[in-house]
């Protein structure tokens, strides 16, 4: 199976004025397989589905996803219609991938739906959007969400809906309700052990993931890793002692990485610099090194 590097922006990038068109052609031009957007609505972070609509208009093959986009909170059909305009439009490059949302304050108070709502939340509001993008008139009754023989057009040829999570429930919900698994902060081995138990939750549910379709996040960092992230990794992963077993530190890390992924059958990556280049000729001048550098990973 190919392999496919992309790149993802985190919650704290600045792209989003003209530098992020210049990034985006930069990715296009080298050959990345897609751009990842990060959301956090109190951030500095583009929107992601402007910022999606924004590249996929200036783009022929790089593809673009969301890592993640919250669904509790929003509306089910309208976001399902934008999401199938969108993937239509550029030719079915684009590749949704869902979440929960952060536990911050701020951020759920821009949602508006309590911590303790949002896994069923979640649940229903992917079921009605799954129902959306049949094309088919449908009815839906559910604790949140009444319609009766709506439809929603164009229809998307495939959605294949990315979850990333490596907790136990989080592993279930990409059992029973992803096309994709994209999880991130994780090493070769939980990638490995995650897939075994998502497969077994699949082979309840009559169901099964594409094997294509198993990927990772990784975060790296060329400086020094910001202290409240170790304080997060450290909590994460009290079994690690070196950060740098999660987040690679040079691009000989990062390769050895990568191929230590793909040797327990991940083929899907988002590399994604925690230290960003900052303005569009560094971020193009840094994307060109990681061309030379992972780019020769694709051919195997």
């Amino acid at each position: 199976m190919k392999v496919r590097i992309g790149y993802g922006l985190g919650t704290r990038t600045r792209l989003h004025d003209e530098s992020y068109g210049a990034v985006v052609d930069s990715l296009e031009s080298l050959g990345f397989d897609s751009l990842w957007l990060s959301e956090k609505i109190s951030g500095e972070a583009p929107d992601p589905l402007v910022a999606m609509a924004y590249g996929a208009g200036r783009t022929t093959k790089l593809k673009f996803g969301m890592s993640v986009m919250v669904l509790p909170g929003r509306n089910p059909v309208v976001l399902a219609k934008e999401l199938a305009t969108l993937a239509t439009m550029s030719g079915g490059r684009l590749l949704p991938a869902f979440g929960l949302g952060a536990v911050d304050p701020i951020e759920q108070q821009a949602f508006g739906v309590k911590r303790s709502e949002r896994a069923a939340i979640f649940n229903e509001t992917l079921e009605v959007m799954r129902k959306c993008w049949t094309a088919q008139p449908f009815s839906h009754d559910g604790p949140r969400f009444h319609y009766d023989g709506v439809v929603v057009q164009p229809a998307p040829k495939r959605m294949d809906v990315w979850l990333g999570g490596i907790a136990p429930s989080e592993l279930r919900r990409v059992g029973r309700l992803a096309d994709g698994w994209l999880p991130s902060f994780v090493l070769p081995a939980d990638a490995e052990a995650g897939r075994v138990e998502i497969e077994r939750v699949c082979a309840e549910h009559d169901r099964s993931i594409d094997d294509d379709h198993y990927g990772v996040l990784i975060p790296y960092s060329f400086g020094p890793i910001p202290d409240v992230l170790q304080r997060v990794l450290a909590k994460r992963r009290p079994d690690l002692t070196d950060v740098t077993d999660l987040v690679p530190d040079s691009w000989t890390a990062l390769q050895d990485m990568v191929r230590r992924f793909v040797d327990v059958g991940t083929t899907k990556f988002v590399v994604l610099p925690l230290d960003e280049p900052g303005e569009a000729d560094s971020w193009i001048a840094h994307l060109g090194e990681a061309a030379d550098a992972l780019k020769p990973l694709e051919a195997g």
